[in-house]
């Protein structure tokens, strides 16, 4: 005895699989793409979208923060701007790791961040207390 499918079972699977396809494809969000994202072909600006806390919560940006900005090269150097100055340093990514190393110019000390997404236009990076700078390509 053969048993076939209903049109309609058919295509309510072909529905529910294409629904399934697309929403994984369209968030970027905690997709962590190539080192290149981070400087483009030889650099990229990035500038704060959004900050949140160690709680989750959104941290209100002053007119200028909303103004800094950080530049990766593709020679490992970094480039921060803000109305207090500017740093300078270099940067390592652990692609694998998901981590990014930052070391200021002159400073013994280096920053290390988790980067929960990097693609070519978002840049999340968490501190290791749990805070969230959300960036976007300017």
């Amino acid at each position: 005895m053969k048993t076939h499918a209903s049109p309609l079972r058919y295509l309510a699977s072909l529905l529910l699989f294409v629904t399934l396809f697309a929403a994984s494809c369209g968030s970027k969000e905690g997709k962590v793409e190539g080192v290149n994202m981070l400087y483009g072909t030889e650099s990229k600006v990035w500038k704060t979208d959004k900050e949140l806390d160690s709680a989750g919560d959104k941290v209100k940006q002053t007119d200028a923060q909303e103004d800094d900005r950080i530049t990766f090269f593709a020679n490992k150097q970094y480039s921060m701007t803000s109305s207090a100055g500017a740093v300078n340093g270099k940067y390592e990514f652990d692609q694998a790791g998901k981590k990014i190393t930052m070391t200021p110019d002159g400073a013994s000390q280096s920053n290390t961040f988790d980067v929960v997404t990097l693609t070519d236009d978002k840049l999340t990076l968490r501190s290791p207390q749990g805070a969230e700078l959300r960036l976007e390509k300017e």
